[in-house]
């Protein structure tokens, strides 16, 4: 196989969308690490974060394959530069990719245990129902921000904590929950820019459901109120991290949001105007940041 092949289907897993969801699992097995009761450091407990980061990477891959095996015809008007409208790789090849990545993801997650297996392997079915038919819940508004906010919020961190302790206890369902309710909202905004392909394609996204100015205003409040279920998580004695830096980077958090609607309220129509409106970037780098605050308030 030659590099300028493998250099295609690297390509063609969007290697810059590896990063949050890898960041996310060594978050949630640091998160684990310093929650009571605190483990003993261990260069076994540093591997299983670190396979945890490949298998969330790896399954992030698979995930964007499929999806652009299935969102071909809508990738043909949304982004035709991508390796399957340009011609440049075959649906055989995609399908190739993925799988095999997708393979990698099990039997990274077996080798760390079993409650990670099976987290991931439902996390890895709802990445496949968004785009697959006969679910291909993307079609459908609200279904299709579940099925991104569960496997890449809620069990993200929740496998993430798996990599270090058992998740047969609340805390860390409540850390998912947080992200997984910002995601509720906040991954709409990747839809606006696609709505003429995702429309053509019976994709009924929030944005074809309710328009523009309407959709953003139902997606404003999820860039704040998850952010105040870490101070809310702290005085419940939910988290057992640094209470301090739980209730600090929670309500900054909360600020950085409330910016962020204001720059989706004050001018809608941009959201649908420009491929990556600032929101989605923002976006982004709230869940990362927040992957950090995360991690440096469980180990300080």
């Amino acid at each position: 196989m030659s590099l300028k092949k493998i250099k295609m289907y690297w390509d063609f897993t969007r290697p810059f969308t590896q990063l949050p969801p890898a960041l996310g699992m060594v978050s949630g097995g640091i998160t684990a690490f310093g929650a009571y009761p605190k483990e003993a450091f261990s260069w076994g407990i540093v591997l299983n974060i670190l396979l945890g980061a490949m298998l969330a990477a790896s399954l992030n891959a698979a995930s964007n394959g499929i999806n652009q095996i299935f969102d071909l015809e809508i990738d043909r008007i949304n982004k035709p530069n991508r390796e399957l409208p340009a011609g440049r790789m075959t649906i055989p090849e995609a399908w190739g990719v993925s799988l095999f990545f997708y393979a990698l993801t099990m039997v990274l997650a077996y080798s760390i245990g079993m409650e990670c297996f099976v987290i991931v392997l439902i996390g890895a079915f709802m990445t496949y129902i968004y785009s697959a038919p006969p679910f291909r819940t993307k079609r459908w508004g609200i279904a299709a921000n579940l099925t991104i906010a569960i496997p890449r919020g809620v069990l993200l961190k929740a496998a993430g904590w798996s990599c270090v302790k058992t998740v047969m206890n609340f805390e860390p369902w409540y850390i998912g929950m947080i992200f997984g309710s910002f995601l509720l909202g906040a991954a709409t905004t990747k839809d606006f820019s696609d709505m003429k392909g995702d429309a053509a394609q019976g994709c009924i996204t929030l944005p074809i459901k309710y328009g523009v100015a309407k959709s953003a205003w139902i997606i404003a409040p999820f860039f704040v109120f998850p952010f105040l279920l870490m101070p809310l998580g702290v005085k419940m004695g939910y988290l057992t991290g640094n209470a301090l830096l739980l209730n600090i980077f929670g309500f900054s958090l909360s600020l950085w949001g409330a910016y962020v609607c204001w720059l989706i309220l004050r001018r809608p129509e941009e959201l649908a105007a420009v491929e990556n409106h600032i929101s989605w970037k923002h976006m982004y780098l709230m869940m990362m940041t927040t992957q950090i605050v995360f991690a440096l308030s469980y180990l300080f």
